[in-house]
């Protein structure tokens, strides 16, 4: 997959703590490194303990933050294509998170799911219309984002989707 862009505004409150809080763009020229790699690993941890919140779970899964730029590196082996990409939206769908670098692997390959980031006035109707071309069609891209969705109706602008493909 590579490289996947989300929306650094949007998404998990997940480093609202100062213990978890990635390092900024703008640090202090005074500031020692130490602390940023120290503020990196924390939000590295904070992700990982959220992807394991969601029950998912790779071997040998690693998450490393770049805070300066916004970006998260992951590593593993999921245990299946959806396994990946919901991993993959659990580091990116975080607020603050530019860009997810993906750097796994899966046991065993499928098709990979396209993308579709929320805009304002988005359901998952109309989502489903646009990429399926029948709205009806909705639950099949909410249980492709579960656990991470706990509801259809709440969806929010800047959120990254799976869609998988259609059956």
């Amino acid at each position: 997959m590579g490289m996947l862009d989300f929306i650094k505004e949007a998404g998990e409150k997940l480093f609202g703590g100062s213990a978890a809080q990635a390092a900024p763009a703008a640090a202090p020229a005074d500031a020692p490194a130490a602390d940023a790699d120290a503020a990196n690993r924390a939000a590295g941890d904070a992700i990982e303990g959220y992807i394991k919140q969601m029950n998912l779970d790779a071997t040998g899964l690693m998450v490393q933050v770049d805070g300066s730029q916004g970006l998260v590196t992951v590593f593993g082996v999921a245990p299946d294509q959806a396994t990946r990409e919901k991993i993959i939206l659990c580091c990116g769908n975080v607020h603050g998170v530019d860009k997810v670098d993906d750097k796994m692997s899966v046991n065993v390959d499928s098709t990979e799911s396209t993308w579709h980031t929320v805009v304002k006035g988005d359901t998952l109707w109309a989502i489903s219309q646009t990429a399926y071309g029948n709205g009806a069609l909705y639950t099949a891209i909410f249980e492709a984002n579960e656990p991470m969705l706990t509801n259809p109706d709440k969806i929010y602008p800047g959120q990254k989707l799976r869609i998988p493909p259609k059956a």
